[in-house]
């Protein structure tokens, strides 16, 4: 373990992020803060520090626990972090909003034909005719 861990290499390491580019790109882009601060990709990671972490569908917070500069396999990447217990229950729930909001969908057995695609695209518009 080492003492400093630039911020988008340890993202990386914990697998927030399959490669260190697309946390760069999230971290340049907002998506990322640091104890309540915009995160800068190579701004150094100590251990206690808080990150916030915005996804699609839902925030993320998480504490800082140890350093590594190393992608390692997940069991290894889930010692260097701990959610804190409000992000958790916000994510569960979020999560069980999208689940209830797909409900009623029931997805066809089968892709569609070549005529229920033409079908489709008549419906949408999309046939071609101005």
């Amino acid at each position: 373990m080492t003492e400093r861990v630039r911020l988008d290499q340890w993202l990386w390491a914990a697998r927030f992020y399959r490669t260190r580019t697309m946390a760069k790109t999230a971290i340049d882009g907002g998506k990322v803060g640091v104890d309540g601060q915009r995160g800068k990709p190579s701004r150094p990671v100590r251990a206690g520090d808080r990150i916030r972490l915005s996804r699609p569908f839902f925030e993320m917070e998480i504490e800082v626990l140890a350093l590594s500069d190393i992608r390692k396999d997940a069991c290894a990447a889930a010692l260097l972090y701990a959610e804190t217990p409000e992000s958790l229950d916000r994510r569960t729930r979020a999560v069980a909003a999208q689940k209830l909001a797909r409900a009623g969908l029931i997805p066809p057995a089968t892709k569609p034909d070549k005529h229920e695609r033409r079908e489709i695209r008549k419906l949408k518009g999309l046939d071609g005719e101005g």
